[in-house]
């Protein structure tokens, strides 16, 4: 039995919650792993080795609960690594079969790193997968279960043919090493991607019921803010083919539906900036969309809201998250070597709000959590120090 709508929303929710702990700085791309699976499109990341783009797609692919692969090809990679091999026994016969057990046609969620290396019989043959979930070579010719495929690599091509395959992912993102002020906490995340911890996942029937919401979606009411946003992006320079445009109205809906909406409104607008193609362009896109971006919000979709927008909303998101996180987490009074270092850390994120926002803008998400911390702090204190604040 199918879950319903809210239920589905919750479970997808809670698994990219877990999936995406540990991975610092990589939690947008957990989602947009999501996103584009719902929305039945492929997700392109850029950025350099090592910065553990496939951890996120598989640690992804775990929680939607799909079968999953993954590939890294190379110039000599042959068709049969990646689509499975003739069946030498429909051979005989005078038959061009393949067996596609356990390879890229019969996977849910797939990843290929390094993506435009491969050949052109690769490619060719991806084109069909990726546009109509149809593998066909030979004489096979089957439909594939494929929700997302996640192409990687370290640049967009420069030529013209790789490019026109390259636009068949949708949505982008480009990734960077974790920064320097974060690179204790890539060493405390990447030490507990070792341990073998439980985490939620959803499953495919929630996916689905996601995804139906999304087609079934009424973008009505939220067309105009999207042709004006288009039309924005435009009179800037930045132009979108007619096939972006139609398909950006999928991750719209892709969105309303994992943040729980039917109805798609202006604060599902953000996921535009992954469809437009250069990491450039992106940052021209938020600065002049700033305004209309600044109304994103998405409880299941925070990291890759805030990426996209910068918008206070999303960002007040965020930092209340940290915050209930960090409250969750008090030691006990016995600990004080513990207590102190919690305590640091509530006055971060205490920090962080007063420096994002002003105390009238404080939005009321925020102003309930900086309230528990500032009872949290007061109750922790030391004798002497609770007491010359009182």
């Amino acid at each position: 039995m199918s879950p319903s709508f809210d239920v589905a929303a919750g479970s997808v929710r809670d698994a990219l919650t877990d999936a995406g702990r540990g991975l610092v700085e990589r939690e947008a791309l957990v989602e947009l792993v999501a996103l584009c699976a719902v929305a039945g499109e492929h997700l392109l990341v850029i950025g350099p080795p090592g910065t553990a783009k496939s951890e996120a797609v598989r640690r992804t692919a775990r929680a939607l609960g799909g079968t999953y692969f993954e590939y890294l090809l190379g110039r000599f990679t042959e068709p049969s690594e990646i689509f499975g091999p003739v069946d030498l026994r429909k051979l005989r016969e005078g038959l061009v079969e393949t067996e596609t057990a356990g390879m890229l046609p019969e996977a849910e969620v797939a990843f290929l790193d390094e993506v435009f290396l491969g050949s052109t019989a690769i490619l060719n043959t991806l084109l069909g997968l990726l546009n109509e979930r149809v593998f066909h070579r030979g004489h096979t010719r089957m439909r594939c279960p494929l929700r997302v495929c996640v192409g990687a690599s370290n640049a967009l091509p420069d030529d013209e043919a790789l490019a026109a395959f390259a636009d068949r992912f949708l949505a982008r993102t480009f990734v960077e090493s974790v920064p320097d002020p974060r690179l204790e906490d890539l060493l405390a995340g990447g030490a507990s991607l070792w341990k073998a911890e439980e985490a939620r996942t959803a499953s495919l029937e929630a996916l689905d019921v996601l995804a139906q919401a999304a087609r079934e979606a009424d973008l009505g009411p939220v067309r105009p803010h999207l042709a004006h946003a288009l039309r924005t992006l435009r009179s800037a320079g930045i132009g979108l083919s007619d096939r972006r445009m139609v398909k950006v109205q999928r991750l719209v809906s892709a969105a309303a539906a994992l943040a729980g909406r039917r109805v798609p409104g202006v604060a599902d607008l953000w996921p535009l900036i992954y469809a437009v193609p250069t990491r450039e362009a992106q940052a021209l896109a938020r600065d002049v969309l700033r305004e209309l971006l600044a109304h994103s919000e998405n409880p299941a979709l925070a990291a890759a809201a805030l990426e996209a927008s910068a918008g206070p909303l999303a960002r007040a998101q965020k930092i209340a998250q940290a915050g209930r996180l960090a409250l969750a987490e008090r030691p006990k009074d016995a600990d004080t070597e513990a207590l102190s270092s919690w305590r640091l850390k509530l006055e971060g994120v205490a920090r962080e709000m007063d420096a994002g926002f002003a105390p009238e803008a404080l939005p009321e998400e925020l102003r309930t959590v900086r309230e528990a911390l500032r009872a949290a702090l007061l109750s922790s204190a030391p004798v002497e120090t609770a007491s010359e604040a009182a």
